[in-house]
């Protein structure tokens, strides 16, 4: 029987535009240089203002000597390479031997790849993976976070599962365990590799896997009895764990990573009671419409009554003018937010002390500038300020809070820090517990209990104290 329903539902749908925007806010210096570029190929009405580069003699960097003396040069015995690099350093700093060419495991990964039989979009999502992977082939990232910055990347909605599916394509390139999200899994990687039937193996691979907590603790007596081995059989098995790399890259390899330098979005400064903030780069004055290039071709479209011409030209012209709109409310978000989080966390910013840092999240920002939460969080993503006490990334100022004995409510940033502070001054060889930890924070009047100290030491990357002892 056929009926008709009539139902009433709110909905949400976000216009195009605004995705654009979005994905505009997250952009950093570089990649908004990018992005310019890549609109101003593919707009003929978009058009930007060039600046050469002068130096301190008035001329452009692009000018070129006209005469050089050969006496002056062919015969001062300077080895070539020192000419090849003087515009990489200083005349201080030049190498005295010739730079050697290391292969980065990074792109030997990425020409494995192009060997396996595996399609174009997963190719895509395995060659991003290896780039996000840290110094020493680790994946120190949640897949959820992998999974929305390569949505940023790919401007459209990427699930976690095909990243998951990715790091396992990447795991199975050399060297053996790159892409581990941790040691423990580095260690199964590489037991996996290895003759499953050999009785260390086959006990080494259930003691990683099942008993790593205790090995991380050093419980043997626990372990002994869980995989009813006797004591010499247990010495053996971690003597092999021992040989394996918990690392897939050592740290010799790791070390010629080239130096990155990152330019920063915003640069803040003080004067006397006053703090500025400004821009690295200002480019919403630079880009513009090409007005008189679009008169000129509209006007020959309607003199042929070319109604596709005439439709394409005038799509051109809107987007080059959202473009240019979209870059100066990109600029006009960002002082606005970042003038907000300088006025919250003034002291802040006066002193360069973290202990000053006050807590924050994207509620408070939002709320005092008038924007949306997920505009703030764009705009704090990727970006880095320049201040006079250092470079700062945006996201390490934002910290819940925690209430101290007086009934302050302070930043976990400073607590981290005052552990930090401890373990570093330690006995290496007799370690801070995390019980130990507790009680010189009470000390100092932050009362913390001890899961809480546990937990802002993982995130400090820091390991328990029975492992800071062996590594010592």
């Amino acid at each position: 029987m056929i009926s008709q329903q009539q139902t009433q539902k709110q909905q949400l749908k976000i216009l195009p535009q605004q995705i654009q925007l979005l994905n505009l806010y997250f952009l950093n210096t570089l990649e908004l240089e990018q992005r310019i570029k890549n609109e101003l190929e593919e707009n003929p009405f978009l058009d930007a203002t060039t600046e050469e580069a002068t130096d301190e003699a008035g001329k452009t960097a692009t000018d070129v000597q006209d005469y050089q003396d050969w006496d002056e040069y062919g015969y001062d015995d300077v080895p070539d390479y020192k000419h090849e690099y003087q515009n990489y350093f200083s005349t201080e700093q030049t190498p005295n031997m010739a730079l050697s060419n290391v292969d980065h495991f990074k792109d030997d990964a990425k020409q494995q790849l192009r060997l396996l039989d595996i399609t174009e979009e997963e190719r895509e999502v395995a060659e991003y993976i290896i780039d996000v992977l840290n110094n020493q082939g680790l994946m120190d990232k949640q897949l959820d976070e992998v999974a929305d910055d390569y949505s940023f990347h790919k401007q459209s909605l990427v699930d976690v599962e095909i990243i998951r599916k990715g790091l396992s394509i990447v795991q199975t390139l050399d060297p053996i365990g790159i892409g581990a999200c941790n040691i423990q899994e580095c260690l199964l990687i590489q037991l996996k590799a290895m003759d499953s039937r050999r009785p260390d193996v086959k006990y080494a691979a259930k003691l990683v896997q099942d008993h790593y907590n205790d090995l991380m603790h050093r419980q043997f007596e626990k372990i002994h009895h869980a995989l009813n081995i006797d004591e010499e059989e247990l010495r053996v098995i971690l003597n092999f764990i021992g040989s394996l790399k918990f690392y897939p890259v050592s740290e010799t390899a790791s070390s010629c990573e080239p130096k990155n330098t990152i330019i920063p979005d915003f640069i803040i400064t003080r004067y006397g009671d006053t703090i500025q903030v400004h821009l690295y780069s200002s480019r919403s004055g630079a880009v513009f419409v090409n007005q008189s290039l679009y008169d000129q071709l509209a006007q020959q479209c309607s003199a042929a009554k070319d109604r596709s011409s005439t439709q394409y030209v005038k799509s051109k012209l809107q987007s080059a003018q959202w473009f240019v709109n979209a870059v100066k409310q990109r600029e006009d978000t960002m002082l606005r937010i970042m003038q907000c989080i300088v006025n919250i966390q003034r002291d802040y910013f006066e002193e360069g002390d973290i202990r000053l840092l006050k807590p924050m999240v994207l509620r408070n920002v939002a709320d005092m500038s008038g924007l949306d939460i997920s505009t703030v969080s764009r705009i704090t993503s990727n970006k880095y300020a320049e201040t006079h006490f250092g470079l700062l990334y945006l996201k390490d100022l934002f910290s819940e809070g925690i209430a101290d004995k007086k009934g302050e409510v302070i930043s976990n940033k400073v607590i981290q820090s005052v552990i930090e502070e401890a373990i570093s001054g330690e006995d290496k060889r007799h370690p801070y517990t995390d019980q130990q930890l507790v009680n010189i924070l009470s000390a100092k009047g932050y009362n913390i209990a001890r899961r809480t100290v546990a937990k802002y030491r993982e995130q400090l990357r820091i390991p328990i104290a029975q492992i800071r002892a062996v590594w010592a």
